[in-house]
This record gives C-alpha cells, structure tokens and sequence, in this order.
C-alpha cells in the first residue's frame, strides 16, 4: 500500500485534511510545504494541461527539482498527448533527484482559472493514484513509489475551498483503496 501524505502549509487546509482523513491508515498530514518533510518518493505537480509550472506549489517543484523537470515532463507531455494533457490524467516522471526520484504530473486545469464548484481535485488525485499504481506494476521492487506527497490540489490558483479540497482527495483515496468488486447500476 502507498502511504500518502498531505502537504498543507496553510492552517485552514491541514485543519480541513485532519478533519477528513481523521482515522485513515496510511495517511500522514505535514502541516508544512513539501521541502520541510525529508522522506517520500514522489512530489505530485497539480500544474495545467501544458506543463507550465511557474506559480504556487509548481514553482516551488521546480526551483526544488530544478528547471529540468519542467522541461522533461513539457516533453512527455508533447510525445504522450500532442501538446495538451487532459485533466484526470496523470503521468510518472523521474525528477533526477535520488532522495525523491519520482514526479507526477497530475493536471487539475487546463490554463489557470478558477475550479472551484467541480470535480477536478477528485479526477485529477484519483488519476495521479492510478499512475502510480501502474508504475508500480512494472517497476522493479527498488524502484516502486512506496510514499507520494500531495498538495491541496486546486486550492492555490484554482481557489478550491480547503473543505472541498480535502473531500475530494478523500474521495479519490477511498475509491482508489477500497476499489469495487463489480460494477453495476
């Protein structure tokens, strides 16, 4: 099982994660940003469909990673979705860091806007979950994410409400841990 773990520098949002995660196995909430916290394996970007990670959390990956990562994940980005990748899609991409070797890029927005009253935080963590799963179905064993650090996804540029921010990350972790054995109606 991955542990996950909550980056939330703001009060108001490590708050709104204490509340919706309280008694939620693996599942540790770091009231700090994601440089104070010195194991994980990998950092989720929340950046937009075209890899521009220049503002909020996005510029702290990559003054952390360098500008290289922005670089390489833009180039899988043009190779795996001509240019733009959809929100509630996300990607595995090596950070060339070896204390924490692996980013996802998991796109809440297309541009920058206000998401505010949808579903892009839920599709956009249950997607990054799903990638790292299946990078961990091929990955040999030294190379597994094992720990992955998530920000309050769409709560910065896309103003998402801590509440609704931590709801749907709960959501996606909860449907992502506990998937269905059948689907129906």
């Amino acid at each position: 099982m991955i542990k996950l773990i909550l980056s939330a520098p703001v009060p108001a949002m490590a708050a709104a994660f204490e509340h919706s995660f309280q008694n939620t196995e693996n599942v540790e909430i770091i009231p700090g940003p994601f440089e104070t916290i010195p194991e994980f394996d990998c950092m989720v970007s929340a950046a937009n469909s075209f890899g521009l990670m220049d503002g909020g959390v996005d510029a702290a990956i990559t003054a952390y990673f360098g500008p290289q990562l922005q670089e390489r994940v833009q180039q899988n980005i043009i190779r795996e979705y001509q240019g733009e990748q959809p929100v509630g899609t996300a990607f595995v991409i090596e950070t060339g860091n070896s204390q924490h070797p692996w980013l996802v890029h998991a796109p809440t927005m297309r541009v920058p806007l206000i998401i505010d009253g949808t579903d892009a935080v839920y599709n956009a963590t249950r997607a990054a979950l799903l990638a790292i799963s299946q990078h961990n179905k091929s990955a040999g064993e030294g190379r597994k994410i094992k720990s992955v650090v998530f920000p309050a996804m769409g709560a910065g540029c896309g103003q998402v409400s801590p509440d609704s921010v931590a709801r749907q990350m709960k959501l996606a972790w909860e449907s992502f841990s506990n998937p269905p054995k059948a689907i129906n109606w």
